[in-house]
């Protein structure tokens, strides 16, 4: 996670992106992409589906595949090839859907790239520090503690020791009722 400290936007001359959310959304990223950048740019695409989003230059790019790199030393390879590959840019797909989520966040960290995130409106930000705010209600947002569902969620949070407490007091009193009886 190069950049992360800093404002500056390098030049899209190497891009990774993570489909890690439904295709839909790398498809209507890439012709945005393709279309504002050079005909030297490279975008590369990591992914667990099969086929080519619509859109996807194979010419001017690689697919590859996670089903390809099981394993440890397999991942550590995949890595190392990323790695030297010189990304200026990797973007991840953060739709709310368990697709690929460990993968995204660790070729994140192990890709020195600077990272944006897209989310399932299509919408993107930068992971940098001065989006802290944006990064915080997105945060939030995922975990349900934004806007009234938060009140709810935090509510049942600091609820549950006592409603589990009293489940077990409950269960064991009439347990040990019944053993006394016999």
């Amino acid at each position: 996670m190069r950049f992360f400290f800093s404002r500056h936007i390098p030049h899209f001359r190497r891009v990774l992106l993570v489909e890690s959310g439904s295709r839909y959304l790398v498809e209507g990223l890439l012709p945005g992409i393709y279309s504002k950048f050079s005909q030297g740019q490279k975008v590369d695409l990591v992914t667990c589906f099969p086929g080519l989003p619509k859109g996807f230059d194979s010419s001017r790019g690689q697919v590859y595949r996670v089903t390809d790199y099981s394993g440890s030393e397999a991942r550590t390879r995949f890595y190392s090839l990323l790695r030297a590959q010189g990304y200026e840019i990797t973007g991840i797909i953060c739709s709310g859907e368990p697709i690929m989520t460990k993968w995204k966040w660790v070729l994140a960290w192990q890709v020195q790239a600077k990272v944006f995130i897209l989310n399932e409106n299509g919408d993107y930000f930068w992971f940098q520090k001065s989006e802290w705010r944006t990064i915080k209600h997105f945060i939030l947002f995922r975990a349900g503690l934004s806007g009234s569902a938060g009140v709810s969620t935090v509510l049942r949070v600091l609820l549950f020791p006592f409603t589990f407490t009293y489940l077990l007091l409950y269960a064991a009193y009439f347990h040990l009722r019944r053993i006394a009886r016999i």
